[in-house]
């Protein structure tokens, strides 16, 4: 018995090379081949398919049948930079004009998905694009390309320390300088906003959705009075009765600048409300945009904290325009949000093609606290519409 029966898995099929013969088996998952050199010609042996001459000294099985996982594989030209002249980095400065004046805005690109590209509209108001960190942890395996932007008066970006900037139809005409500049269109740009972010990017929706692939609507409620209500009824009834008192008592004196005003709210609010982990455990990305931001800007905007509404946007709403967006749009809600998931479940129903997506053990940052679902249905969402 001088010859060898080699079984193998093929990708693709294999060619007859020299003076060796491929035939075909069929097992339940995959295509296996048996290859034969052949100059054996010495017994008759029926395989169902054919009569093959052969003599078998030894067999050897280097694969079964058994179905495995397909690894992903990066598409090469993701990372492939676009960039003209001078490299960065994928950050691009972008000159915007406001009133009479001209603002420089900071973005930064990563990777490349001709159909899709996702902007980032951070919360706070005044936060900073630096929580967004953690998409870097799950986007890129999946080829989409997401882009970093710090809005005017956040982050890397100009900040005018003028409050008549902070305006949200201001803001809305931002972004669409912004989207011009990055040569984002129907064919790629989708739009994803986060708390005050979910704000700017509904109100740009209702102005400018014809420029838009799709919408993402995170962690945000269409009706500024009903969050402030879902608040007062629901979240604080949840607060330890003696530390509720002790805010409301701060507040009654618009003692906001007093420490312990934020301390209780930290402890006892923001850990359940806003990131479900010990503040010791706050992952560095979210600290590191918390801590800067433009104080201007969100109380004006947002008031003194995320414990209700009472800045510029507390009489804010949109729910009853929701219908006349026709995108594909996801609406993100969780169950232990600043945010109503009731609500947020009714707005994806006023949206001709509107989508849930609950996160059952997240917060107001579920991207970081139900990480798992939030990423796994985002993902499935800009697959699906892409």
């Amino acid at each position: 018995m001088n010859h060898i029966l080699y079984f193998t898995f093929l990708d693709k099929i294999v060619k007859i090379v020299d003076k060796m013969i491929v035939y075909e088996l069929i097992c339940p998952f995959r295509m296996i081949y048996i290859i034969l050199p052949s100059k054996l010609y010495n017994m008759n042996i029926s395989i169902g398919f054919s009569t093959l001459n052969f003599f078998i000294i030894s067999l050897f099985v280097f694969s079964s049948c058994q179905t495995t996982e397909p690894k992903k594989v990066v598409d090469t030209n993701y990372f492939e930079s676009r960039e003209i002249g001078v490299r960065t980095g994928g950050i691009k400065m972008i000159p915007i004009q406001s009133d009479s004046f001209t603002f420089t805005i900071w973005t930064k690109t990563i990777g490349h998905n001709a159909k899709a590209r996702v902007l980032l509209l951070n919360g706070g108001p005044g936060a900073t694009h630096e929580y967004f960190e953690c998409f870097e942890s799950f986007l890129p395996k999946e080829n989409i390309e997401f882009i970093y932007y710090d809005q005017l008066g956040c982050g890397n970006s100009d900040n005018p320390k003028d409050t008549a900037m902070w305006d949200l139809n201001r803001y809305v005409e931002e972004v669409e300088q912004v989207r011009i500049a990055l040569g984002l269109d129907q064919s790629n740009f989708y739009l994803l906003g986060h708390s005050w972010g979910g704000i700017l990017a509904m109100q740009y929706s209702l102005k400018y959705q014809q420029h838009l692939k799709g919408l993402i609507i995170s962690n945000m409620m269409s009706d500024a009075v009903a969050y402030d209500n879902y608040a007062d009824e629901v979240l604080s009834k949840q607060m330890d009765p003696v530390i509720l008192t002790k805010v409301r008592a701060i507040e009654a004196k618009k003692d906001y600048q007093n420490p312990e005003y934020m301390e209780l709210l930290m402890a006892h609010f923001y850990t359940k409300h806003i990131l479900r982990m010990p503040l010791d455990q706050w992952p560095e990305p979210v600290n590191r945009s918390f801590s800067k931001i433009n104080q201007s800007l969100y109380v004006i905007m947002q008031g003194p904290s995320e414990f209700g509404l009472s800045g510029k946007l507390e009489n804010w709403n949109v729910f009853d325009k929701l219908k006349t967006i026709t995108i594909p749009t996801l609406v993100i809600g969780a169950k232990n949000d600043t945010m109503d998931p009731l609500h947020m479940e009714k707005m994806s129903k006023e949206i001709s093609k509107g989508e849930y997506l609950y996160c059952p053990n997240g917060s107001h940052m579920c991207m970081y606290d139900d990480q798992e679902i939030y990423f796994k249905g985002l993902i499935q969402f800009l697959k699906k519409t892409m």
